[in-house]
């Protein structure tokens, strides 16, 4: 059975994506299925033009999605406040998000966390900057991560993941570690609104030993989320538009 991603992953209202391992291509993969779908950010971006059909730099998104034709072809439209340097955009504040979510009968897709390119992370104190509206949330984390060391050569913030998973800098990146920060409260539920769905993320399951590494981090989400927060966990390969499969709470 093919699982296409707009099927497994959160499409309707204010979805938002965290973590680490794949979050622009989560937003892009989804933009570029859904109908009407709007990109955003809450904090900066890397330049995405390529991504999307039209960017509109603008400090009043709600006027220029009223401006914005279906027709004409500016679906999927990026929406940015302002152009920080050449590799980049800021992104809005997050009640901004929720007037331009009011206005619109699309999905708005928002990043709204950073992390530096790296495969894994836990959020600073300052993140992420989730709308109070948001109706979805997306906690992600690379399968790669696995096995590695924790320093910050693939972990943002790996003195974070550390605290969060009770273990050490340096150490090996477990599955079990990446499981309980994708649970934790203060990982990748971290001010999640209350009522939200939320479904975590594994990307680049890549082949048959990304998929067993990835199965055993959903079961130690699973196991972590004594919230009972976690309403599925996808298994994916987002860079080539795949998902290997959807397990259940």
């Amino acid at each position: 059975m093919t699982i296409e991603p707009e099927d497994a992953l959160p499409t309707e209202g204010l979805v938002c994506v965290v973590g680490a391992g794949g979050k622009k291509t989560t937003l892009y993969t989804l933009a570029n299925r859904l109908d009407r779908a709007i990109v955003t950010a809450t904090v900066r971006i890397p330049i995405f033009d390529d991504h999307v059909a039209r960017v509109a730099v603008t400090k009043a998104p709600v006027d220029a999605l009223a401006a914005a034709d279906r027709d004409a072809g500016d679906f999927p439209l990026g929406l940015v406040p302002e152009q920080e340097r050449d590799d980049r955009y800021l992104g809005y504040d997050t009640a901004v998000v929720d007037d331009l979510t009011d206005a619109h009968d699309g999905p708005v897709l928002v990043k709204a966390d950073g992390a530096r390119m790296r495969e894994f992370k836990a959020p600073s104190d300052r993140e992420p900057q989730i709308p109070a509206g948001a109706d979805a949330v997306v906690p992600i984390a690379s399968a790669h991560v696995v096995g590695e060391p924790l320093t910050d050569e693939r972990v943002h913030r790996p003195e974070r993941v550390a605290a969060v998973a009770d273990i050490d800098e340096g150490e090996e990146v477990t599955a079990e570690a990446v499981g309980r920060v994708l649970a934790s409260p203060a990982g990748g539920l971290k001010d999640v609104p209350p009522g939200a769905e939320v479904v975590a993320l594994v990307n680049k399951v890549d082949d048959a030993d990304d998929e067993v590494v990835a199965r055993e981090i959903a079961r130690a989400a699973f196991e972590a989320d004594n919230a009972g927060r976690l309403d599925r966990v996808v298994l994916a390969a987002l860079g080539e538009g795949r998902v290997v499969d959807v397990l259940d709470a």
